[in-house]
């Protein structure tokens, strides 16, 4: 079985020491008593019910899998994860970040977050489950009615029911336009929708006694495209306005998909034929809504990158300092001993730093962002709300995209520190590879995300995201310019930032004479913007030692992955700026 132990030394040091957390939270309504002492509490709590509970089903739920009934639709989870969910339950986990009006604790997201993180590192199959809950939760908050709020969050919340999104069809991959499920007006102010989903997590299991499945479909009377899409509830039980459930609806799961990985988790195809639910929000604005809870989901797909990399690396540290092969080509680092143990190889120093970076870098920016969230949500000031909606907006695509990708690179990392062990299936570390790799995909793959960031993030909408991030980097620039023990991070990254800049204008000033340039630079621009923020981050943790919690040895550690980032993987701008540069002529058409 891999290790998993939840890394709360560095999550406080990244919370309280390098971004404020704390501090920002008991200055927002509702965080008066959010202070160190019952943060700790909540993290100490979740990581013993992730090490104990979850984490020893991982492995043994890939091998397992989810079993399909076809005869009665039904799914059943690998063994242990519904008495897991139970635990879950009884542990007062799903109505975590929820409000307090529906049964929720009504705690921070930057929280639900760190917690989050330990779920997706212990068993990220499992973790699928509860998931879209949030999305579903998010979505009946800002556009459902208040009877919906009444009869569908409290049973969410409380865990008794869990949410999924219904969005894809065969025919309809990330253009949503192309959907053909139809929604006709019943009786009572229902609907009777009808159609096929597919790729849908969670869609089918036997966690609860419900599943809410929020479903776009068109309404008769829809104009084409996006934008004659309309959300509905869809329960698997009907659910009458008063709450009370009734027979079973004509929605059923066809089949589970046969996947590379997180074969823990039902993927279903779902099929509803003629199924009873009710419209969320006003017709033809289904998008909207969609939005509300993709913005949560896509924030929580780069959490699942950085929980993997965190696992993956952690258990590839315990194994290089144990594997004995080869001597230190300076001479012998352990004569005593046969051989040396390879964390002594600089080959070896690379990988484990590379994965080190990112999962440190990379927590820093996600709980930068999930802050991000909670000002956004809870300031009282309309001005600190919109700009902290602008830099959330700004920066989701780069975490969901850049955190995913890294994954894919760090499990990769991992595995080829173990060598040929890495490959079999005994040690474990293949399944952080083959999990890692649907995360780039899922809720709008790299390209979209990178698409949004560039083409809407900053063409559309002017790039005001970018320019709070630009003007904060700048201004810690300033602020430590004399400050020689920073003078290796701060000159560079006052240098990358200035470019940053320059090279968005440029892009911009080409795709006035060409709109394909956008599409040419996307991906490039996601990565060279990617990492420039951890960039940021890194100088900021350094900036953040002397005054943190940390001893002297750890302190040390960090200094030197942020050498390590600035040295080996910040240059990697380089190559994505030159492609970037070289336009669309650099890339002709396919013949």
């Amino acid at each position: 079985m891999t290790l998993y132990a939840a890394p709360l030394d560095d999550m406080r040091f990244a919370f309280y020491d390098l971004l404020g957390g704390d501090a920002t939270l008991a200055r927002l309504p509702g965080g008066e008593a959010l202070g160190r002492e019952l943060i700790d509490a909540v993290l100490n709590e979740a990581a013993r019910f992730n090490e104990q509970v979850l984490a020893p089903l991982n492995q043994k739920g890939d091998a397992e899998g989810c079993h399909f009934d076809r005869d009665t639709a039904s799914v059943r989870t690998p063994e242990g994860f519904r008495e897991a969910y139970a635990q879950y339950v009884d542990g007062g986990w799903a109505g975590l970040t929820a409000p307090e009006a529906f049964g929720g604790q009504g705690l921070p997201h930057s929280i639900g977050a760190l917690v989050k993180e330990m779920i997706d590192s212990a068993n990220l199959a499992w973790g699928t489950y509860p998931l879209l809950s949030q999305g579903a939760t998010d979505a009946l908050l800002a556009h459902g009615e208040d009877w919906q709020r009444e009869v569908f969050l409290k049973p969410i919340v409380e865990g008794r029911w869990t949410g999924t999104m219904c969005l894809t069809e065969p025919q309809a991959g990330s253009d949503l336009g192309l959907l053909k499920t139809r929604a006709e007006p019943g009786e009572n102010g229902a609907y009777r929708l009808t159609g096929t989903k597919i790729f849908i997590t969670a869609g089918e299991h036997d966690f609860t006694e419900n599943i809410v499945h929020l479903v776009l479909a068109r309404l008769p009377d829809a104009p084409a495209g996006s934008r004659g899409i309309s959300m509905f509830i869809v329960p698997k039980f009907k659910v009458a306005r008063d709450g009370a459930m009734g027979e079973r609806n004509a929605v059923a799961c066809g089949a589970i998909e046969h996947k590379m990985g997180l074969k823990g988790s039902a993927t279903c195809v779902m099929n509803f034929d003629g199924a009873e639910g009710y419209l969320i929000g006003q017709p033809h604005k289904g998008l909207m809504a969609m939005f509300t809870m993709m913005n949560a989901a896509r924030l929580a797909v780069g959490i699942q990158g950085l929980s993997l990399i965190e696992r993956a690396m952690q258990n590839s540290f315990a194994y290089c300092r144990e594997r004995l092969q080869m001597r230190a080509l300076s001479g012998a680092a352990e004569p005593d001993k046969a051989a040396d143990p390879i964390i002594v190889h600089p080959d070896v120093r690379r990988m484990l730093l590379t994965q080190r970076a990112f999962a440190e870098g990379g927590r820093a920016l996600a709980l930068y962002a999930a802050l991000q969230s909670d000002i956004e949500e809870r300031s009282e000031d309309a001005a600190e709300r919109a700009r902290a909606g602008e830099v959330l907006g700004f920066l989701i695509p780069i975490c969901k995209a850049l955190l995913t990708e890294a994954a894919v690179e760090c499990t990769y990392h991992a595995l080829q520190t173990y060598g040929g062990h890495g490959y079999i299936a005994e040690h474990g570390i293949e399944q952080f590879a083959r999990d890692a790799r649907i995360t780039t995909l899922y809720e709008g793959t790299t390209g979209i995300q990178a698409l949004d960031l560039l083409g809407r993030k900053v063409m559309q909408l002017q790039g005001a995201g970018l320019k709070h991030v630009l003007g904060d980097i700048a201004a810690f620039c300033q602020q430590h310019a004399e400050d020689e023990t920073l003078g290796e991070f701060v000159g560079p990254l006052a240098v990358h930032a200035k470019t940053w800049g320059e090279l968005t204008q440029e892009i911009g000033q080409r795709a006035q004479g060409n709109p394909d340039e956008i599409g040419a630079a996307a991906v490039d621009y996601l990565f060279y913007s990617g990492y420039i923020v951890l960039a940021w981050m890194w100088a900021r943790t350094v900036a953040a030692l002397p005054e943190s919690s940390l001893d002297a040895e750890a302190q040390a550690g960090k200094r030197d992955t942020a050498r390590f980032y600035f040295s080996r993987i910040l240059p990697r701008t380089h190559a994505h700026r030159a492609a970037i540069q070289s336009g669309i002529d650099g890339m002709p058409a396919v013949r």
